[in-house]
């Protein structure tokens, strides 16, 4: 009962705001004519290069004005076989790219999957907490080499992780970059392209480079 209900919250309130922007309508997202901009679907406005902490920080402006900060290094290809092993991983990529505290990553992730699973169909999942530690969404990116099962809402098995974590106060705009990223994961494209990427460099370059050729 509480798998159903934290995963139903989650949905029910990533597609109000959906619907308010007019981006979708109903429920039924998978018989809706997908977009073959992938890219654009996830990246609105700006691609903007920061230096962070010694380290070249890409800004991605998302769509709904939301900001998310990823580093290249936060993407990556993982051999996890179970569910505690990838909410681990993600939780010590958090720690080893942004200096984040993994046991309290670790913590948030466990805490939201007791609600229900993050697994929002199509092989991949948002797992997702919030903290102080935070000024903006920030996101690791997580490939396995084999898809496992994460109780995901088509049964699918799951293979493409988006760790997200979002300031602690920033409930609306948390919302927001969970509502941009599952558009994002509604491209079958940019899934597949992802999925079929050799390592974690190419799918970093999948999520930028036509966003760069479009503004070049």
């Amino acid at each position: 009962m509480a798998r159903s209900a934290g995963l139903s919250h989650d949905r029910a309130t990533i597609l109000s705001f959906e619907k308010a922007t007019g981006r979708i309508d109903g429920l039924n997202h998978a018989k809706q004519k997908r977009r073959r901009t992938p890219v654009r679907g996830f990246f609105s406005q700006r691609v903007v290069p920061a230096l962070r902490m010694g380290k070249l920080t890409w800004d991605f402006k998302l769509a709904m004005d939301v900001n998310i900060t990823m580093l290249p290094e936060a993407v990556i290809i993982d051999r996890s076989e179970t569910k505690q092993q990838v909410l681990t991983q993600i939780s010590q990529h958090f720690a080893k790219v942004y200096g984040l505290d993994s046991t309290e990553m670790l913590d948030g992730l466990e805490q939201r999957e007791a609600l229900g699973s993050t697994g929002f169909g199509r092989g991949a999942a948002i797992p997702h907490c919030r903290s102080s530690q935070v000024r903006r969404p920030t996101l690791v990116l997580l490939k396995l080499e084999q898809p496992i099962d994460f109780a995901a809402a088509d049964a699918v098995p799951v293979s493409l992780f988006f760790g997200l974590v979002s300031p602690e106060n920033a409930g609306a705009t948390h919302l927001h970059a969970l509502a941009a990223i599952s558009r994002f994961m509604r491209d079958e494209t940019m899934i597949q392209a992802l999925n079929d990427a050799s390592d974690g460099e190419a799918m970093f370059a999948l999520l930028t480079n036509q966003f760069l050729r479009d503004a070049a």
